[in-house]
């Protein structure tokens, strides 16, 4: 279940994080939406949560995984 986690949640994951939720905030400030009707960007936290996520999934990207390189190898 360590391992789970650690694999999840590494340090560029960790940094695509925060610039993620910096990134979708920042967003929404600059750009928004003043009619409402923007179903992301009219609300702070769900800009955010956007942005989390993408960060995220971008910071994962650069992750390599110590482990499975070691069994690609060997097989």
């Amino acid at each position: 279940m360590k391992s789970f986690f650690r694999s999840l949640f590494n340090l560029p994951s960790i940094i695509g994080l925060v610039l993620g939720a910096i990134g979708g905030y920042a967003y929404y400030y600059f750009v928004g939406c003043k009619s409402g009707s923007c179903p992301i960007t009219s609300n702070p936290w769900n800009s955010l949560a956007w942005g989390l996520i993408m960060g995220w999934l971008l910071g994962s990207l650069f992750h390599s995984d110590k482990n499975s390189t070691k069994k690609d190898s060997q097989s």
